[in-house]
């Protein structure tokens, strides 16, 4: 059961592209936010160990706590926006929290402070924000995963401009000018978002206790279990996923042979971290219409099925990168960039199957009252995933390439198994 057709406004509000104006208000917040967030991300591995003088497995190893905090804040930020504070207030607050971590990036003895107050706020932010994309639709409205996917879009618009705005001030500039643009981005989400409030739906404020006497809203134990599982498994997608910003940022600055017209230009590795959601706002129109001519796209079964698919995509991703530390292994040479680039040519494709799709699958089973907290439970996947990615990428450079890469293919394709067999259980069930 979802909470969020009760927050669906009763008036008919006026529609942009076919969608509430309250989307686009959401997407641009959340594009720069993300653009602030993926800013200080491009270029954190880069500062430890070129500024900061930390060794790659230290650097690893802080980049995946980091991440892994900023998406287990979301579970904890889920309950306190659903409890206490409010969908509204708990995006502000967020918002503000990692502005300021942002800004106290810029100065060297605050790396740990500003990382947390990211963390924090990330937490505080994510989950609401996400939730009021779902209570702009019905609960039988078929524009809801068309929503999720365009939202999804706008998460890495801001991650295309980040490596290309902040990441060139931060190498070519200074770290400060780098950190400080990300600051300024998430000012403009926060500007935004509440300039245009009133487009958005209506914040059921903080969770009430039931009176006594009153009939509780009955829980779906079975599409709890489901979302604990679907947790569980994408942990394991994110494994090898959270490796395109830690190891792969390494390997293209290491092993990848980024000059240009016979050495005359090289391109800065941070601009290989674009790649991922340039692709991503390419590919997701096309994928909207072609779900748009789909019946019944929304159903658990063909969304988990989808996922699976998506991670066997996002599998071969990784086994591309075995081929390369392969040749990279037998010539002692860079290789070319062309295999980094089909590497997130099939990661993307299989993310877009993955994450805007699970999301749309969360919306689906949130029981009513706990939306915010479900989503809040989604990102623990990417709190584990980034840890267990840090983990394994301290251990860059005492394991082969080949192998490092073969163990994250394997992780992949083992969620993609068991996607499909969840997704063949729920068909049997419908």
């Amino acid at each position: 059961m979802n909470s969020n057709s009760a927050s669906v406004p009763t008036a008919t509000p006026k529609r942009l592209f076919g969608h509430p104006p309250g989307l686009t208000i959401l997407f641009l917040t959340d594009m720069w936010a993300e653009f602030s967030y993926f800013g200080l991300q491009a270029l954190l591995v880069y500062y430890m160990t070129s500024q900061l003088g930390f060794s790659q497995g230290k650097s690893s190893l802080i980049y995946g706590i980091y991440g892994g905090a900023a998406f287990f804040s979301p579970f904890f930020g889920g309950i306190i926006a659903d409890k206490w504070l409010g969908r509204t207030r708990s995006v502000v607050i967020g918002g503000l929290l990692m502005m300021l971590g942002h800004f106290a990036m810029a100065f060297p003895a605050f790396l740990f402070p500003a990382l947390a107050l990211v963390a924090l706020g990330n937490g505080l932010f994510m989950p609401p924000l996400a939730v009021q994309v779902g209570a702009l639709y019905a609960d039988d409205d078929p524009r809801k995963a068309h929503a999720f996917s365009a939202y999804y879009m706008g998460i890495n618009l801001g991650g295309l401009l980040a490596p290309l705005v902040c990441g060139s001030l931060g190498e070519l500039l200074g770290w400060h000018w780098g950190f400080g643009a990300a600051g300024v981005g998430m000012f403009f989400g926060l500007v935004i978002y509440l300039g245009f409030k009133r487009l958005l739906p209506h914040d059921p404020g903080r969770r009430m206790p039931a009176a006594p006497g009153t009939t509780r809203v009955p829980i779906d134990a079975r599409a709890v279990r489901l979302l604990v599982v679907l947790v569980a498994v994408v942990i394991l997608f994110r494994i090898a996923y959270e490796q395109s910003g830690n190891v792969i940022a390494l390997w293209v600055r290491d092993q990848t042979d980024r000059s240009m017209f016979g050495g005359a230009l090289t391109i800065p590795a941070t601009w290989f971290q674009a790649i991922n959601p340039l692709l991503i706002i390419l590919f997701t129109p096309l994928l909207i219409h072609y779900w748009g001519k789909k019946p019944h796209s929304g159903t658990a079964a063909l969304l988990l099925r989808r996922m699976s698919f998506g991670c066997m995509i996002a599998g071969g991703s990784m086994l591309v990168m075995v081929a390369a530390a392969i040749v990279n292994a037998r010539t002692g040479q860079p290789v070319g960039a062309w295999w980094v680039l089909l590497y997130f040519l099939l990661l993307t494709m299989g993310e877009l199957l993955v994450i805007p799709v699970g999301l749309t699958l969360v919306n689906l089973l949130s029981p009513a009252g706990f939306a915010a907290t479900a989503m809040g439970a989604w990102y623990i996947a990417k709190f584990l995933g980034s840890v267990l990615a840090g983990v394994m990428g301290s251990y860059w450079g005492a394991i082969p390439p080949a192998l490092f890469f073969g163990l994250g293919a394997g992780s992949v394709l083992l969620a993609a198994v068991i996607l499909r067999l969840m997704g063949s259980v729920e068909q049997r069930r419908g």
